[in-house]
């Protein structure tokens, strides 16, 4: 069997879980595409080819969750940092 090169751009992200759990992303110029895929144990369990059009819509949707669990945090910490101190 043939083995094929890995993609110059991509990035492993370990999941928090552990045991050996793993999202890679790797970016296929040549097919104007991003795989998404799940690993465990260093065996794939899944793929998903996300075409390179729909990259911005993924990265829009990341931004704006990311944005909403900024602000809902900023919010605590104003309601802790306004609450009136015991003593």
């Amino acid at each position: 069997m043939a083995q094929r090169q890995l993609p110059r751009t991509g990035a492993v992200f370990l999941d928090p879980r552990g045991q050996d759990r793993s999202l890679r992303v790797t970016w296929h110029q040549e097919s104007q595409l991003v795989v998404l895929s799940l690993w465990r144990d260093n065996v794939c369990a899944g793929t998903f080819r996300l075409s390179a059009d729909e990259v911005p819509d993924l990265i829009a949707l990341l931004r704006r969750g990311l944005d909403e669990a900024y602000d809902a945090a900023r919010e605590r910490v104003e309601r802790v940092d306004g609450a009136p101190r015991a003593g």
